[in-house]
């Protein structure tokens, strides 16, 4: 899991270069760093430590600062939960007037804190409540202007959901299982069906397969004390 976040299969050899050289500091590069942005977004990939240095570029130089950019890059982070990529993101956002050089109003201060609403549900897996306030009419603006923009976006939530489900269940129904991923009828069940699992038809009850974390496995720990050991312990407690 380390070793992918440091460094992606899908990461192409002059990013790789980019991001492990001193060349990332170069807001001459911040061109080639935002395109690779833009290929995650219509193509589901994700790498972390590249987006992280369009940020540094960005606190480094103020006046290259894109708020639109920043948005998808806070977006892209959401579906890494419970990874710390989004307050890793986040840490790398300054406090700053609206600069100059944009013609229009900055949308991240107002949209930030939408970002870091349901980035709070998602890590509190509270999945029910992330569908609800996301569909909500108060976040339609980021719906409608960014994340229609990012291809998968709902189900890369979806897997988060699915990879706090597969390391705490072994069984889940249907209708609690369909809350967390937004689903329900044919949808959920194709779904379901797309990762293997089993649905018992009978009870509607999905079965998780069984992996380390789900597991509950019984430990015996057996101590070995010594007479000499035992006879100091019964001196100690005669004398206190």
């Amino acid at each position: 899991m380390a070793s992918t976040w440091i460094k992606p299969s899908t990461r192409p050899t002059t990013i790789d270069d980019l991001v492990n050289g001193v060349d990332r500091y170069n807001p001459t590069n911040l061109s080639i760093l935002e395109d690779y942005l833009y290929h995650q977004i219509r193509s589901e990939e994700y790498d972390c430590l590249a987006n992280l240095a369009i940020l540094k570029l960005y606190q480094f130089n103020p006046d290259i600062y894109n708020p639109d950019i920043v948005i998808n890059i806070l977006i892209k982070a959401l579906a890494a939960s419970p990874l710390p990529d989004f307050n890793l993101c986040i840490s790398l956002l300054d406090e700053r007037t609206a600069p100059s050089h944009l013609d229009e109003p900055d949308p991240l201060p107002s949209t930030l804190p939408q970002l870091k609403d349901l980035q709070n549900l998602l890590y509190r897996c509270r999945f029910p409540a992330f569908w609800e306030t996301y569909l909500s009419d108060e976040f339609e603006n980021l719906r409608d202007n960014y994340t229609v923009e990012v291809t998968g976006f709902e189900n890369s939530i979806r897997q988060v959901a699915i990879r706090a489900v597969t390391a705490t269940f072994t069984r889940i129904s249907s209708e609690r299982l369909g809350s967390y991923l937004n689903l329900e009828g044919d949808g959920l069940v194709s779904y379901v069906k797309s990762l293997g699992w089993e649905i018992d038809s009978s009870t509607g009850t999905i079965i998780v397969p069984p992996n380390p974390d789900n597991q509950i496995e019984a430990t015996v720990v057996q101590e070995q004390i010594k007479l000499p050991q035992l006879t100091k312990l019964i001196s100690h407690a005669v004398k206190a």
